[in-house]
């Protein structure tokens, strides 16, 4: 049996979500990036980067390219980069939204001003 589509799309943002993924597929949009920057930019522990790395690389979303000692990643296609540049669209209209709500909201729960009160 066919596995539907919504689900395999389901599996694809699975593998997304996970913060230093998000934060490897940034780093690669400009191109190839050795190890050791990625893990001077994320600063988290090299087995854990590396378990990262190969969940996106088993999901063939990033691949390995070995220079000499040297082991750089990048992505295996500019789709993810634009993917990534979409994702920076919507959060930027939904946040945008809600500064927009949070005035609003502000401005309603300013307290009324002082009522004069007349002297006799």
């Amino acid at each position: 049996m066919q596995v539907p589509l919504y689900q395999v799309k389901a599996e694809f943002f699975r593998m997304l979500g996970h913060p230093v993924r998000i934060r490897v597929l940034e780093l690669l949009q400009h191109g190839p990036v050795p190890v050791r920057d990625l893990l001077a930019d994320i600063e988290i522990e090299p087995s854990s980067l590396s378990q990262q790395l190969a969940v996106l690389r088993r999901s063939g979303i990033v691949v390995s390219i070995r220079e000499g000692s040297t082991v750089r990643y990048a992505l295996a296609g500019g789709d993810v980069a634009e993917l990534l540049r979409a994702a920076r669209r919507i959060l930027t209209e939904l946040l945008a939204g809600r500064n927009e709500l949070l005035a609003e909201l502000q401005e309603t729960d300013a307290p009324a001003p002082p009522v004069p009160t007349s002297s006799r």
